[in-house]
């Protein structure tokens, strides 16, 4: 390394592994330490002395990468490999990257071998004597460097006229980018090896390439592609590896306009996640802490591709398929998703079918990826609703497609709630522009799809279902059947009463009464649950059997006095009844003899009993566990009992019998029974 020539030892002699075989020194030393001497030499002022150095350890890089590629030729095609060429018994693995290595070895060499073909320039100041202004000068993507310009400097004694310092900077970043290298262990290692990545990819995407440097490039991509399990980006990997998609899509935007076959082969191989394509059992012990980092990579590299291949269908399905079955995140996944929806639609333009296509099929996985027996709602339905909005942007074909398969993407809850509706609704018909037998088809659908549903399960989607059926009366009377037959055993009595309010709604009374009956058999409520939610539904029913006719109304009472047990409530009912006559709102009302109803008489007698018996029960309860500060509510309950007493003919004799009894009874609560006595004598 002391002069720039040399003597060629003779065939046999032990330095004749110093040389290649065009005669070129090499550096047989651990790559990052001689690197970390190069550094040294530089800093210390000995820049001749650190090109000689860098020039011969980027020589042996490269020599090594061939007797590699020699090596694992022959025993890769003998290798059993996974989908993607990973191997889950490798015969090489390098536990020591380039790439994170505390001591930088390809940043270093890079940044020494290229300082000297940076063109001087006003704007920039290049200096060779501290290796720290260097870095400053490559290290950030200020205007500083994205005005440095690079030319080819040869070196000396080359016999090789392509051979400059420029294109071994570029060799070198390319072999260590490119290098096989498990993932280190601890967030700290990790984090920076992504961060040392990312840094040399930006100094390599200043400089700009000529035909030399792309020829060099294209070199280096099919050696990395050819170089066995030695190369991050070749056959017989091991499953822990660092990913490449960083790496391939500097690659891939480098060499796309110059050789795009070669790029797509270098893209669609580098797509593969090694990590997630292992047992469980590796997957769970492999501790990656940038994992999401790596995978928003992955995504990044795949919308690249899909943007450069809109012009070629094939090339397009390829990285689809590529993107399929190697992405595992459903929401990278679905970014990617929308970012091809994006590219497909423009702003301005005409819009890209085949990438909508594209984006749809992307769309279909997510949602598949995402249907559980119990989904998570985090941003489900978001996708859901998207998918929805791609196919309305592809048409009546889409659509119709995603409504016949919806068992395999959707719930019935969404299929019927999110899916069906808001395809059938008057917005997505104008977007999509159908004529009568495009709308007819999709209603059809949504029907078929609704019935299915609320087959499946009626508590969630009975009603959705009915609501898609309204306008086919074949349609509807079957969703309203599977309503009945589901209520017994499988519906409660808050969802009954919603269908049968939304039934009195259409117009349909009748209806509407048999549901109420089928709910108020599925309803309890308790003497003191005086405010459940289910008591205006309660209110209604009365209301609405009242409102039939007596018959309807005798037959609901002994449904309510079986199962309310709330003296307020069936005291409310009983007063309601009385206010006006039965049947008003029945067909043949008007024929009737509509005469108030009376409390000694049936229906309301039973009812009146019930409500007088509640009133006793729900006393004595009170009394057990009152204390003073209730005392002035007890008093206000029993008036309303008492009210309700004097309805009866013989009410004011029950009432006195209850305040005698109480009086016995609880007589040691002598302020509550003064206040009684004072009240009620």
């Amino acid at each position: 390394m002391n002069s720039e020539t040399y003597c060629l030892p003779r065939a046999g002699s032990s330095c004749s592994n110093a040389f290649n075989s065009q005669g070129q020194a090499l550096w047989h030393e651990h790559i990052p330490t001689a690197c970390a001497r190069v550094d040294a030499l530089r800093s210390h002022g000995y820049s001749k002395e650190a090109m000689r150095l860098a020039v011969a350890v980027v020589r042996t890089m490269k020599e090594n990468q061939l007797q590699q590629r020699k090596q694992f030729a022959s025993i890769t095609s003998k290798t059993v490999l996974g989908r993607t060429g990973v191997s889950h018994t490798p015969v090489y693995c390098n536990h020591e990257g380039y790439i994170g290595h505390a001591l930088d070895p390809v940043g270093s060499i890079f940044e020494t071998l290229s300082e000297v073909c940076i063109i001087p320039e006003d704007t920039v100041s290049v200096t060779t004597e501290s290796s720290v202004s260097v870095q400053a000068n490559f290290g950030s993507t200020s205007s500083l460097n994205a005005s440095q310009k690079y030319q080819h400097v040869s070196i000396p004694t080359s016999r090789d006229r392509t051979e400059s310092y420029l294109t071994l900077a570029l060799e070198a970043a390319l072999i260590g980018l490119g290098q096989q290298r498990l993932m280190p262990s601890g967030l700290y290692a990790q984090d920076k090896a992504c961060k040392q990545e990312e840094k040399l990819i930006v100094k390599l995407q200043e400089v700009e390439l000529d035909c030399t440097l792309v020829e060099v490039m294209r070199r280096q991509a099919k050696l990395l592609l050819e170089g066995g399990p030695a190369s991050g980006l070749g056959l017989g990997i091991h499953v822990e590896s660092v990913p490449m998609h960083t790496f391939a899509k500097y690659l891939f935007t480098s060499l796309l306009p110059h050789d795009s076959e070669l790029a797509y082969t270098v893209g669609l191989r580098a797509m593969r996640l090694p990590i997630l394509e292992g047992s469980g059992d590796t997957v769970m012990n492999a501790r990656w802490f940038t994992l999401g980092h790596i995978e928003t990579q992955q995504c990044e590299l795949a919308s690249t591709m899909l943007s450069a291949a809109k012009g070629d269908i094939p090339c397009l399905q390829t990285v689809l398929e590529s993107a399929q079955c190697n992405i595992h995140s459903s929401t990278h996944l679905f970014k990617l998703a929308q970012d091809a929806f994006k590219m497909a639609t423009p702003v301005e333009g005409p819009r890209h079918l085949p990438l909508v296509n594209v984006a749809f099929e992307l769309g279909l996985q997510v949602v598949r990826m995402t249907l559980t027996p119990t989904p998570s709602p985090w941003r489900r339905r978001e996708m859901v609703r998207w998918l929805v909005t791609c196919a309305t942007d592809i048409g009546v074909k889409a659509l119709v497609s995603i409504m016949h398969n919806w068992y395999t993407l959707f719930t019935p809850t969404e299929a019927t709630g999110m899916v069906a509706t808001t395809i059938m609704s008057h917005t997505t018909m104008l977007q999509v522009n159908v004529n009568y037998v495009q709308q007819e088809e999709l209603a059809n659908c949504a029907r078929n799809l609704a019935l299915q549903c609320a087959a499946k399960e009626p508590q969630s989607c009975a009603l959705a279902a009915l609501t898609l059926c309204e306008k086919d009366p074949v349609a509807f009377e079957t969703a309203y059947q599977i309503v009945v037959d589901a209520a017994a055993n499988v519906m409660d009595s808050s969802q009954l009463f919603n269908i049968a309010r939304y039934m009195e709604h259409r117009g349909y009374p009748g209806r509407a009464y048999k549901l109420a009956v089928l709910a108020m058999k599925n309803l309890t409520l308790a003497y003191n649950q005086d405010s459940h939610p289910a008591i205006n539904d309660i209110h209604w029913a009365c209301a609405l059997s009242h409102s039939l006719g007596k018959s309807e109304l005798t037959n609901i009472i002994p449904l309510v006095v079986k199962n309310v047990q709330c003296a307020t409530v069936l005291s409310d009912i009983l007063r309601r009844c009385t206010m006006t006559a039965p049947g008003m709102a029945s067909p043949d009302g008007k024929r009737r003899s509509l005469k108030l109803l009376s409390y000694d008489k049936s229906p309301l007698r039973q009812l009146l009993d019930a409500a007088i018996s509640a009133y006793i029960n729900t006393t004595h309860s009170r009394l057990t566990h009152i204390s003073p500060r209730h005392y002035g509510d007890f008093i206000d309950f029993l008036s309303k009992a008492r009210e309700t007493f004097l309805l009866a003919h013989d009410g004011h004799i029950q009432f006195a019998q209850l305040i005698e009894h109480m009086k016995l009874i609880y007589k040691g609560k002598k302020k509550l029974m003064y206040l009684i006595k004072e009240r009620f004598g």
